[in-house]
């Protein structure tokens, strides 16, 4: 995924959590994450199964409920 894009689906899932219909829940299954700069994002509840994170940024990142299963972490900060 591109900067453009996960910009949207980060505006999109924070508008999900806050009950707006025109949110949408984060789905990052089996997504490309491979050194995505994902400081401070808001992903309560996104489905990030089988994500590739690998040297992704995570720091201070919301992930309380969100499905990690298989998602591939290496070198994530």
């Amino acid at each position: 995924m591109n900067t453009e894009e996960i910009k949207e689906l980060l505006s999109n899932h924070k508008k999900w959590l806050e009950g707006d219909s025109d949110g949408k829940r984060a789905n990052l299954i089996g997504a490309n994450l491979i050194g995505a700069d994902l400081i401070g994002a808001d992903l309560i509840g996104a489905n990030m199964s089988g994500a590739d994170l690998i040297g992704a940024n995570l720091s201070c990142a919301h992930l309380c409920n969100a499905n990690l299963r298989d998602a591939d972490l290496h070198y994530a900060n």
